[in-house]
């Protein structure tokens, strides 16, 4: 019998895209209309937005926590979180939460090295191309990881939260990124972590000048493996990872 998975939503675009990417997965591992029950809950992401340029971590998690007792009350036996930024957060938690999740950002980290990858250029929001969650994971394969420059992260948190968070997918800001991974190419990056969940809107395979790790697409095609019996439960209930 399948895992009932728990979506611990904190953007909506990307946690719609990981949804409906989990529903495409399923059919290929399980065949058509067919997949393990999934729980979505979410609440609105603008009250952290506050806390998040304080560094008021402690209270982002408590406003997660939230969601994820919602998922542990309708049985949910893991979580995924379809936001990279959560993570910073999450990372932070001091006391676990009520069910465990797989993390984003080790999963992202995991495929580069599967990959043979040497050094992914990472794209997200500012607090997740300036945050500790990735640098960490990925020292942890021994992969090597670089932000844009400053004025290039600018222009992408600009573009996520002011567009692709509010729908508007821009042919200007396909380009502008576009660019920017160019540019990263050219200082040695091998491929490129789309790590906002919402990225993948505007960048795909055939855009990006790098081959891409889809954190949303990554994060969907692991939950279902977990959920069908192919990959253990995981164990990880926020709190940083040894």
């Amino acid at each position: 019998m399948s895992k009932h998975i728990g979506i611990l939503a904190h953007s909506a675009d990307g946690a719609a895209c990981c949804f409906l990417e989990m529903v495409r997965e399923s059919a290929r591992v399980l065949g058509p209309h067919e997949h393990p029950e999934i729980t979505l809950s979410i609440l609105p992401m603008g009250p952290t937005l506050d806390s998040y340029e304080r560094g008021d971590l402690a209270t982002v998690v408590e406003h997660l926590r939230g969601t994820a007792q919602r998922l542990h009350e309708a049985g949910c036996d893991f979580f995924v979180c379809p936001d990279n930024t959560a993570h910073i957060a999450l990372d932070s938690a001091t006391h676990p939460l009520p069910l465990p999740g797989l993390h984003i950002a080790e999963i992202v980290a995991g495929r580069a090295l599967n990959d043979g990858r040497k050094k992914v250029a990472l794209l997200g929001t500012k607090w997740t191309m300036e945050g500790p969650s990735y640098p960490a994971a990925f020292a942890r394969v021994g992969v090597g990881l670089l932000s844009p420059d400053p004025e290039e992260r600018v222009t992408i948190d600009s573009v996520i939260f002011e567009e692709l968070c509010q729908g508007v997918l821009s042919d200007a800001s396909r380009e502008g990124f576009v660019e920017i991974i160019e540019r990263m190419k050219g200082a040695g990056c091998d491929a490129v972590a789309l790590s906002c969940t919402e990225i993948p809107l505007l960048i795909s395979p055939e855009v990006s000048p790098l081959p891409t790790l889809d954190s949303t697409r990554l994060l969907a095609r692991e939950a279902i493996a977990v959920a069908v019996g192919r990959r253990p439960i995981p164990t990880w209930r926020g709190g940083a990872i040894a």
